[in-house]
């Protein structure tokens, strides 16, 4: 009978742990977010294209006839990518602000305050969510309205700049909406004495030039006025302001939009506390 062997037993070999993707708490957080509207799209998807679309048949019934823009554009196409840019503005804003309100009503806010996610990650995940949507929206209505109205694409770079612009800049507008109110009333305050003026008075149904003088020199502090312009400059390469003004005063919303969001959230102003 063979003796044992006298070598020591090798220590069992541990498998080295893998480490977890720095991102996942950012793509986890993205996800739900992005799940969370899209699983009712008939609400936040379809509804406000069937909203537009409305606006669209009614506003082109009344005035196509009547109005024209820019010397040699139909009034119906010079409405759409208004419709267009007002619902990735609203929606946008809607999505971020709505969720935030939700999670500290009910308080599951905290199962997102746990994890080790950074403040740059939450903003991301809301922002680029609530982008998400309101692009989707857009091309929803765009898509809907297509039929009724022949639209050129002079500049199909500055229609897409403009509108993830628009739909970034809204995101973060609906963040600091969602950190700051308390309650449902005051999101709503939020949104119907602020969100909604500055888009109805932003040129969505009119060129600013067939105001008074008066009412174009205040149209020029509205910024929803500027994202609006230069996306539909970039279906007709023409538009009531230059395109270049319009690009920096949109970046320099988001630039003060986002410091001011990443600052809130790097405080934990509303949501620690």
């Amino acid at each position: 009978m063979p003796e044992p062997s006298s070598r020591p037993l090798a220590p069992p070999r541990i498998e080295p742990l893998v480490a977890e993707s720095p991102l996942a708490g950012f793509r986890t957080l993205l996800y739900k977010e992005t799940l969370r509207f899209w699983k009712v799209g008939f609400q936040t998807v379809a509804a406000p294209v069937l909203n537009a679309l409305l606006f669209l048949l009614i506003f082109s019934h009344v005035l196509e006839r009547h109005v024209t823009v820019y010397g040699d554009v139909a009034y119906t196409s010079f409405l759409v990518p208004g419709l267009v840019m007002m619902a990735v503005l609203q929606n946008a804003f809607a999505n971020s602000s709505s969720s935030l309100i939700q999670s500290k009503i009910t308080g599951n806010i905290i199962f997102v305050l746990l994890p080790p996610l950074s403040y740059r990650e939450f903003y991301a995940a809301y922002v680029i969510a609530s982008t998400l949507r309101g692009l989707m929206v857009g091309a929803g209505v765009l898509a809907v309205a297509s039929p009724f109205v022949e639209l050129p694409l002079a500049h199909p770079l500055w229609v897409l700049a403009f509108a993830v612009m628009g739909g970034v800049i809204l995101g973060s507008f609906g963040v600091i909406a969602g950190i700051w109110a308390d309650k449902f009333d005051q999101l709503a305050a939020f949104q119907n004495f602020l969100i909604l003026p500055l888009t109805m008075l932003s040129g969505v149904f009119y060129s600013i030039h067939s105001l008074p003088p008066f009412w174009q020199d205040v149209s020029h502090f509205n910024p929803f006025f500027f994202m609006i312009d230069g996306f539909r400059y970039g279906f007709f390469g023409q538009s009531d302001t230059s395109p270049w003004l319009s690009l920096g005063v949109v970046c320099l919303c988001f630039v003060s939009l986002a410091a001011l969001t990443l600052a809130m959230l790097a405080r934990g102003y509303k949501l620690r506390s």
